[in-house]
């Protein structure tokens, strides 16, 4: 084996066998030999049979490389640059590889089809990486456009030259040579070919090909320095472009070539030419015209698309993906084109107002749909005020009752587009009228189709919020026109669609909400008004539960649906009501709506195992909490008792979550409340909750599991809140004190080894608050006997010390660090409380036990005892990272 063997075999070596060095010796042998043109010759021509397959390889590479210029890696990221030109009989040959495709097509074009169309392939494959100029010359690129435009000929011999055509123009390149070559193409020659039968290869094949060259040109016009150039550029893509549309509009195009992705490019670069030019104004009202009819529905699906069957549901949600990147170009050409775009729509709506057919269905879709695009592109300024067309577009839409408004799909956009456009209404009353008549007609929640009423009444809601206060003349006949969706809700037995199964219903009654709870109603007739609405719903419910031992298995469950409903819509209705109007301005109204959850309520004692009426029932506690604010305190001992009596672990879940809210909101006020229900939450959560961590791995992530980690992470919550809240006395109670060890180990456990750094961060907040409630001065005993002791010996040595030390505890980790930081403020909190005690003893058993040299303790108790957090937080975090580097390397705590 001579030496240029060994070093590549050398070079090939991936075992750790081989040093470095003398591995860097072999390819930088290698490299030499590869500089030597004839060496490499006289390898290839005497033992290239005699080579393995890797070595066979590695030259190959080596040639190719040289014809590409390129630069070839090892297999260990080594790399090797190739000689910067390539030998004389590489070159040869390679215009020879190329001289035999010449004469192989040139020969053969009219008599062996196949054989022509393989070579023109295999051609292809090629010209990325070959020299340029084998290919574009006098003789190959006529040959090419002879064969794509020959007449009659084969279509697969047709679209092979296209494809190298392509290659051509897809040829990374010095972008000034580039400009040039796509010039001298004259590709225009080819753009009638795209005018043949769509399903065609030659069709598919062309129209790939101008997407290609249309994509270069721009990035030429983007890349070039001087103005000829982009003057050159722009040309040519003036050219181009009406072709490129209609390839968008009528052929089916290679994913690679994404025509939306090319025009929005075009579109931001026309940024640059403003104003634009007539010509790039003519390309952007055809850009709106292709993009009109891409988004249209196929009228073959318009009775899937109505009923929204399976196919239907199919289509549609194709279509809203496959006008995503359309609405996004859009929008580019609304920014640079904005009164274009704008007089487009307004003449796509005309057309379609004009329109009397009812079969123009996706025609008008497709314009309701542009503008409710447009409207991401404006500002709210540009909506309020009615910037350029939109003064004009806005009142025609909401003025108009389109032929086609009974498909579902027009009636949705319809509504969704005027809800787009509501901050013009706002600012321009006159039309409020016109609103309402388009959302309380037909049109909208009186429309013939289910899912547009449900969606009407979300989007009535909506309007609702934002132009209450001009509603406040229109109540009464916004009622009125509600009274029969109203009645359905509210009448005994009802079974409607249209609120089986969903709470879609329930925004009517938040709309009538926010309407007559404003203090603009006059009072008398705010009542009368909710009195009309949460009478019959109250009436209801009581039926219900009087008759709830009588009704049979078959009735049960549409009973129990309707509660829940019913329960929905007084939610819905309260959220109307501010706190200040039901408790001061108007103490009637709170009146009425504690009547209302003294009855729901009962739903608790009639059905305390239905969970659905549990959690609907808990919901409009909350929603009272807000509403009725203190004077909701009388009905909470009975809603509690009943919510936590066995509750399970999910149910306990929303319980903690309502007490939570309780505390947050009145703090010391609701301190009996939680005083007497704590014994029974804690008993309940300790009977639940392991005292172990939860199992991991294998079939360890189950529902029951999920919901007890769940009830864990909320218990935590829940006694942070109470200590945080100036509650921490409650759990000193005497039917507390029972669980007071067991919750301290809890907190200390979790404190310490949690796998939430949250959690953990949670629980040493919690033992910072109960040794500031709980312990006044280092010479006065603590509230709690035994306390001290249990935070100095378990709580500060454990978790202020050994838990900083563990793996667990990654400093790099933002979270981690904000638990460092309370750790840090424990331990200045205990020095304040506690005073030299804590520190003696947190020195001598965490510090000398791990042996810290005597001035490394000294100077943390000078940082303890003075008044520079950050410096102690910086002090203490070299320290620990300091022990647990020495951890790591001699596997015990010996600080050095």
């Amino acid at each position: 084996m001579d030496d240029v063997e060994k070093a590549i075999l050398i070079s090939f070596e991936e075992s750790a066998a081989i040093d470095s060095a003398l591995k860097s010796q072999a390819l930088s042998f290698c490299q030499q030999i590869k500089e030597t043109p004839t060496t490499l010759h006289e390898v290839i021509r005497v033992k290239y049979a005699m080579l393995s397959l890797e070595e066979k390889d590695f030259i190959r590479k080596s040639v190719f490389s040289m014809c590409c210029f390129e630069v070839i890696d090892d297999k260990n990221n080594n790399a090797v640059r190739i000689l910067e030109g390539a030998p004389a009989f590489i070159k040869n040959k390679l215009a020879q590889i190329v001289n035999v495709w010449y004469e192989i097509v040139s020969m053969y074009r009219s008599s062996d089809l196949d054989l022509c169309s393989s070579v023109l392939e295999s051609m292809r494959r090629y010209i990325s990486w070959i020299d340029i100029g084998l290919i574009v010359n006098d003789a190959f690129i006529p040959l090419l456009f002879q064969l794509i435009l020959v007449s009659g000929g084969s279509e697969q011999l047709q679209g092979a030259a296209a494809g190298c055509v392509l290659a051509v123009v897809s040829k990374r390149m010095d972008h000034q040579s580039k400009l040039a070559i796509l010039q001298n193409l004259q590709i225009n020659r080819i753009f009638g070919l795209v005018t043949g039968d769509i399903d065609s290869e030659l069709v598919s094949k062309v129209a790939a090909l101008i997407t290609g060259y249309a994509v270069e040109v721009l990035e030429c016009y983007k890349r070039v320095n001087t103005e000829d150039a982009k003057g050159v550029s722009l040309e040519l893509l003036n050219e181009v472009l009406p072709s490129v549309f209609y390839v968008m509009q009528n052929c089916e195009v290679d994913t690679t070539f994404s025509i939306v992705q090319f025009l929005s490019c075009y579109v931001a670069t026309m940024k640059s030419l403003s104003p634009l030019r007539e010509k790039q104004l003519h390309h952007v009202g055809k850009m709106l015209e292709v993009i009109c009819a891409q988004i249209r529905y196929d009228p073959i699906y318009r009775d899937n698309l109505d009923m929204l069957d399976k196919i239907g549901r199919e289509e549609e949600e194709k279509m809203v993906e496959f006008r995503k990147d359309l609405f996004v170009l859009l929008r580019s050409v609304a920014r640079v084109a904005p009164d274009v775009t704008q007089m487009f729509i307004r003449n796509s709506l005309v057309s379609c107002i004009s329109s009397v057919s009812e079969r123009n269905v996706e025609e008008v879709e497709a314009s309701l749909s542009l503008l409710y695009a447009l409207g991401e592109s404006l500002s709210d300024e540009a909506i309020k005020t009615g910037s350029g067309l939109l003064s004009e577009l806005v009142p025609t839409l909401i003025s108009t009752r389109f032929q086609c408004h009974f498909n579902r799909l027009v009636a949705l956009v319809y509504l969704e587009t005027i809800t787009r456009y509501i901050k013009f209404v706002q600012e321009h009353t006159e039309y409020v009228p016109m609103v309402l008549t388009a959302f309380l007609d037909e049109r909208g929640i009186h429309h013939p189709n289910f899912h547009v009423r449900r969606r009407a009444s979300y989007l009535f809601m909506r309007v609702v919020k934002l132009l209450k206060a001009k509603l406040v003349p229109f109540i009464e006949s916004i009622l009125q026109s509600l009274q029969d969706t109203v009645t359905r809700f509210t009448s005994l037995n009802h079974t409607s669609n249209d609120f089986s199964g969903s709470e879609d219903g329930s925004h009517i009654f938040e709309a009538i909400g926010l309407l007559i709870g404003m203090e603009d109603v006059p009072s008398e007739k705010q009542s009368d008004y909710l009195s009309s609405l949460l009478t019959p719903l109250c009436h209801q419910v009581e039926t219900l539960l009087i008759n709830a031992n009588a009704l049979s298995p078959e009735e049960s469950p549409v009973k129990i649906a309707n509660i829940q409903q019913v329960i929905m819509a007084i939610n819905a209705l309260s959220k109307g009501f501010s706190e200040r109007l039901v408790t001061a301005s108007r103490p009637a109204i709170g009146v009425m709506f504690k009547k209302t959850l003294d009855v729901l309520l009962q739903i608790l004692v009639v059905f305390p195992k239905i969970e659905p009426l549990r959690n609907k029932v808990t919901s409009f506690i909350h929603r009272m909490v807000d509403t009725l604010g203190a004077s909701v305190f009388p009905f909470l001992p009975k809603a509690l008792g009943q919510l936590l009596a066995e509750s399970e672990p999910k149910e306990m879940v929303g319980f903690l979550v309502l007490l939570n809210q309780l505390i947050c909101k009145f703090s010391t006020s609701v301190h009996d409340i939680v005083e007497e229900v704590f014994p029974a939450i804690a008993g309940r959560i300790f009977s639940l909750i392991p005292t172990e961590p939860f199992p991991l791995g294998h079939g360890t992530n189950s529902e029951e599991i999920r919901e007890l980690q769940e009830l864990q992470k909320t218990s935590y919550t829940f006694l942070h809140v109470i200590t945080t809240h100036d509650l921490s006395s409650v759990f000193l109670s005497p039917r507390s004190r029972d669980y007071l060890d067991k919750m301290m180990q809890l907190l200390l456990q979790s404190a310490c080894h949690h796998e939430d750094i949250l959690v953990r961060k949670a629980c040493v907040q919690i033992f910072i608050r109960l040794i500031k409630d709980w312990c006044t001065r280092p010479d006065v005993e603590a509230k709690v006997p035994g306390f001290r002791s249990f935070i100095i010996d378990g709580f500060a040595k454990n978790c202020c010390f050994y838990s900083a030390l563990d793996k667990s505890f990654e400093f790099h980790d933002a979270n981690t660090l904000i638990l460092f930081g309370e750790i840090v403020l424990a331990q200045k909190v205990m020095y304040e409380k506690f005073g030299d005690g804590f520190l003696i003893h947190f020195v001598t058993n965490c510090f000398t036990t791990a042996h810290c040299p005597q001035d490394v303790a000294a100077q943390y108790c000078q940082k303890l005892q003075g008044n520079d957090m950050k410096a102690l937080r910086s002090f203490y975090q070299s320290v620990i990272e300091n022990l647990r580097l020495r951890q790591q390397q001699n596997g015990n705590l010996v600080f050095r």
